[in-house]
């Protein structure tokens, strides 16, 4: 009989992390041998717009967050040229606060900042990591983060780091957000502590938009600060495209505001608003800036000229929402589910097995040449799949009307039973 002396003289060999790797393959990446290169890390080509490439097929794509259309603008498409033909594509070198920093960074800042009605902004190189290092340095272990329960994966990152307590409230539920915070206060009571409310000004899977000026209301009851991530509204939503706080006239009650170069603007990067002093504490205190470089020159000056164009035509946005309206509305008309969106984003819900799913998409993708995105569980609940358009400025009334068209005879498909298991619709290899 062994004791645990002799465990103790035992050798244990360590494990090897590669091994361990063969058996965590995580909810996406184990069907990565049958679905990559297809339903996963597709290849889309040519020229970007709302007809692509797909697999040597021209397709018609709702996959893109390409809102305004300003990826093939003639005027950014001039000003990217130019940007790199004037300075190339290393300057400047190195991190904003050691050697990155221009003329041309801090122009962009002071505009971004005075569209969307704050006092300073910050260039993010990227709006994930960007995000998550605003959380991370936002927050001590002493503060609380409460944050909405459908938040995007960068949020969840970035509360993942907080060392601190964290609280989740019911997606958009201001019950529930009214609890937490109630939680939160007798937790910060007589600490250091403080409390950060976390959501975002459009949720970028179902299109609903956060419930911004019922949160900002609940600031007469309990004392926090407000981060939205903007994503999806910074340039769609508002009178002037200002965002989902101009949408909803809360502007005042944001304290910081985050929004990304790659929806809107067609671009890459990001940028966090807020007061000058909260500004400068994140400039000189965010670890993905400080050691990470500088966003290069000829993005920034073909994201000056996005920006410009942003503001100076709102025919890019009125176009957007006719082909927002059009294609909701034909949806709506043909007894589709599109949830409670209020936003471009446009999700189609169905009822069908990942079999169903898998084949379905197959089918539009084969016989109609329509490329959009799916999502299943875990995302969404068992038995549910959804289709998740992007409606743009790029697209016609004819692309919406092929679309309905092909969705009317997939659902129907879908309802005679005809994606279950068959070899018919297995995606091309």
């Amino acid at each position: 009989m062994q004791t645990f002396k002799d465990f103790k003289t035992l050798k244990f060999k360590a494990l090897d992390i590669f091994e361990k790797i063969k058996e965590k393959r995580g909810p996406i990446g184990q069907h990565s041998k049958w679905a990559h290169g297809y339903f996963a890390f597709p290849k889309l080509e040519g020229e970007i717009g709302p007809h692509m490439m797909f697999r040597g097929k021209e397709h018609l794509v709702w996959s893109l967050n390409n809102y305004l259309g300003l990826a093939n603008h003639p005027e950014v498409r001039k000003a990217d040229a130019e940007g790199a033909a004037e300075y190339g594509l290393a300057l400047p070198m190195g991190a904003r606060m050691m050697s990155g920093n221009s003329n041309n960074h801090e122009a962009l800042e002071k505009e971004l900042a005075e569209f969307v009605g704050f006092e300073d902004a910050f260039l993010l190189n990227f709006g994930y990591q960007g995000m998550v290092s605003i959380i991370d340095t936002l927050v001590d272990r002493h503060d609380v983060i409460v944050y909405d329960a459908e938040a995007h994966a960068c949020i969840i990152d970035g509360v993942r780091l907080h060392q601190g307590k964290r609280y989740v409230y019911t997606h958009n539920d201001m019950d529930s957000l009214e609890k937490q915070l109630q939680r939160a206060e007798k937790l910060v009571e007589g600490t250091p502590g403080a409390i950060l409310v976390i959501t975002e000004g459009v949720f970028g899977m179902s299109g609903v938009q956060g419930n911004l000026k019922d949160i900002v209301a609940l600031k007469e009851k309990y004392n926090f600060r407000l981060l939205v991530d903007d994503a999806h509204g910074f340039g769609t939503m508002g009178k002037t495209g200002a965002g989902t706080h101009e949408e909803q006239n809360c502007i005042e009650g944001i304290d910081v505001y985050f929004g990304t170069f790659a929806k809107s603007m067609a671009g890459i990067g990001g940028f966090v608003a807020s007061t000058e002093q909260v500004v400068e504490f994140l400039r000189y205190n965010m670890r993905s800036q400080t050691f990470a470089k500088s966003i290069p020159m000829p993005m920034i000056v073909g994201l000056r000229k996005r920006l410009e164009l942003l503001k100076t035509n709102p025919q890019l946005k009125a176009k957007l929402w006719e082909i927002v309206n059009a294609l909701q509305g034909g949806l709506k008309e043909l007894g589709f589910d599109i949830g409670k969106t209020n936003t471009p984003v446009t999700p189609v819900f169905m009822h069908g097995s990942l079999t169903e799913a898998t084949n379905l998409i197959v089918d539009l993708r084969e016989n109609y040449s329509i490329f959009c995105s799916i999502v299943t569980y875990p995302v969404i609940p068992k038995g549910v799949l959804m289709l998740r358009l992007i409606p743009t400025a790029a697209h016609s009334l004819e692309d919406v009307k092929r679309t309905l068209t092909a969705f009317s005879e997939v659902k129907e498909k879908l309802a005679e039973g005809q994606y279950k298991e068959t070899e018919e619709f297995a995606a091309p290899r």
